[in-house]
C-alpha cells in the first residue's frame, strides 16, 4: 500500500512549484509519483499548475529564429560557392595526372578549364544559387510598394465618400 499524503508532502510540492519546478521534477525530488504530485496540486486553493504552454510557444519562436538565421547563413555560404565557382571560369586551372607503370606525376597550366571543367564550374555554380534561393528567397518590394498605394488609394476614396455623403462607405452586396 502507497503511504498516505501528508503536510510535509503539500508543503514541498508548494515550495517546489514556486521555484518553477516542472512536475516530473518535483516527484523525483520528494520520492512521489507525478500522478501523486499532480493530486496534491490539484487540491490546493487556488489549484497549482503545470501548464508550460507560455514558455513551449516562446521556446518554438526562439528555435525558429535561430532556424532563420541559421538558413541566411547557408545562403550566403552557398551565394560565396557560386561566385567562387563562377570565377574559376576564365582563371588558369592545373592539370595533373598521377599514375604509369613507374608512378609518375606530370602536371600542365592551362589558361582557363577546358569546356568540360566549365560546364562543370557551371552546374555547381547554378546548384549553389539554387539551393540559396530556395533557403532565402528574395522579397518583391516592388509588390509590396504597390499593395502599400492601392490601400492608400482605397482609404482616400472611402473617406472621400464619407465626407461627401456624411457617413461611412456602403458595404459590398
Amino acid at each position: 500500500m502507497a503511504r498516505p499524503i501528508d503536510d510535509r508532502d503539500r508543503e514541498q510540492v508548494r515550495k517546489l512549484h514556486a521555484t518553477g519546478k516542472a512536475r516530473n521534477e518535483i516527484a523525483r525530488a520528494i520520492n512521489r509519483s507525478p500522478s501523486t504530485v499532480s493530486k496534491i496540486a490539484a487540491a490546493f486553493d487556488p489549484p497549482l499548475t503545470f501548464d508550460r504552454a507560455a514558455e513551449v510557444a516562446v521556446a518554438t519562436q526562439v528555435r525558429r529564429a535561430d532556424l532563420a538565421a541559421r538558413r541566411a547563413d547557408l545562403a550566403i555560404t552557398l551565394h560565396d560557392v557560386a561566385e567562387r565557382e563562377l570565377g574559376r571560369l576564365t582563371e588558369p586551372h592545373l592539370y595533373f595526372e598521377w599514375g604509369g607503370k613507374d608512378h609518375t606525376y606530370a602536371e600542365k597550366w592551362q589558361d582557363e578549364p577546358t569546356p568540360a571543367d566549365r560546364r562543370t564550374m557551371m552546374a555547381t555554380a547554378g546548384a549553389a544559387l539554387d539551393r540559396s534561393l530556395k533557403l532565402a528567397p528574395p522579397r518583391d518590394e516592388a509588390g509590396e510598394r504597390s499593395r502599400s498605394v492601392i490601400g492608400r488609394i482605397m482609404e482616400g476614396l472611402a473617406q472621400n465618400y464619407a465626407e461627401r455623403h456624411g457617413s461611412e462607405a456602403p458595404d459590398d452586396a
